[in-house]
């Protein structure tokens, strides 16, 4: 199950069913829970947890020290969770002591070849990052979040649950939870409606559009209309949408009069 090539530090921390691939590097820190897959050449360094079930593709590079000049050495942390797909030539690294120390990845996800994870950044379960999307230090991306293509994420965004950002935009402001956005810089689009109407039934998805066109399309101050909906429904998935508009912190990238 180890290929004879392959480096494994004295201290490593291996599961059962763990299979290494020629000329991969497993650091003394590391934790691979079991079944993982670490293919050819790949790297897993630092104080990285690994979850059971997931699959380290060809040269990707995991856990190096992040690329923040403010980083001087000290103790941070990767922790990934189980059944995630890391495809070839993907580069994550941990925390930094002024972000909390840890970068944190849920369960079931796929990042797919050429995607940065950078220092600090928080994602959830179920999430997609299509090949070269970059998230700068201290994103946060809710569940089922879909990144497109060479698409790069600002430092400090946030990214709601359900949302999908297409392919080549470029994201500076946060995204509210089952939006759609696109461009450069990206801005709101409507509703994610296709990743919706996979996990959501029509009753929620017609609540959220009702709901979209009160904070986005309307002439009311978003503040107000978002402070608004959230005394007036019970709607837990509105009420999320009304809160994260209430909580933001880079602000949102409301459509165009025109859209």
């Amino acid at each position: 199950m180890i290929h004879p090539t392959a480096i494994i530090e004295e201290g490593a921390q291996l599961g059962e069913g763990v299979r290494i691939g020629p000329y991969a590097y497993i650091g003394k820190d590391v934790v691979l829970g079991d079944r993982c897959e670490v293919m050819s050449h790949a790297v897993i360094e630092g104080k990285t947890t690994i979850g059971e079930g997931s699959r380290i593709f060809h040269h990707a590079v995991i856990g190096s020290i992040p690329q923040d000049l403010k980083y001087q050495g000290e103790e941070v942390e990767l922790i990934i969770g189980k059944n995630n797909t890391i495809r070839e030539f993907t580069f994550i690294n941990p925390g930094t002591a002024g972000g909390g120390g840890k970068t944190i990845i849920g369960d079931g996800n796929l990042l797919m070849g050429y995607v940065h994870v950078a220092h600090d950044c928080r994602i959830g379960n179920g999430c997609i990052l299509a090949n070269a999307a970059t998230l700068a230090g201290h994103v946060e991306l809710g569940d089922f979040v879909v990144i497109g293509g060479m698409t790069p994420i600002h430092q400090f965004v946030k990214i709601g649950e359900h949302a999908m950002i297409a392919g080549a935009s470029a994201v500076s402001q946060d995204i509210p939870p089952y939006c759609l956005a696109e461009g450069n810089r990206a801005r709101l689009r409507g509703l994610n409606l296709t990743g919706l109407r996979r996990r959501l039934g029509s009753p929620v998805i017609n609540q959220l559009k009702r709901a979209y066109k009160r904070l986005f399309l309307s002439t009311t101050p978003l503040q107000e209309a978002a402070q608004n909906l959230l005394e007036e429904s019970s709607d837990p998935y509105v009420r999320k949408l009304a809160r994260f508009v209430l909580e933001t912190k880079r602000g949102i990238p409301l459509p165009k009069p025109m859209e």
